[in-house]
């Protein structure tokens, strides 16, 4: 894991799916989960939404809160 990653977890929103345009670090428990079982996609998006994935299993999503706000990767 990159640190650069923690900040796009709470710039980059979900591109496709019935969560789209929801930030990722904002995605619910479920829906991540479902990725654990059934695969995460290929690429960056598939990165990251495994990382977020084991941090709301552990139930560190509070620890992105100082990230929220502050300026990092573009939207895309």
């Amino acid at each position: 894991m990159n640190p650069e990653d923690l900040q796009l977890l709470v710039t980059r929103t979900m591109p496709y799916g019935k969560y789209k345009g929801r930030l990722i670090a904002d995605l619910p428990g479920h829906y991540l989960n479902w990725f654990a079982r059934e695969g995460f996609p290929k690429g960056e998006i598939g990165r990251l939404l495994a990382l977020m994935q084991e941090i709301d299993h552990n139930g560190l999503s509070p620890l992105l809160a100082p990230l929220r706000g502050q300026t990092g990767a573009a939207d895309t």
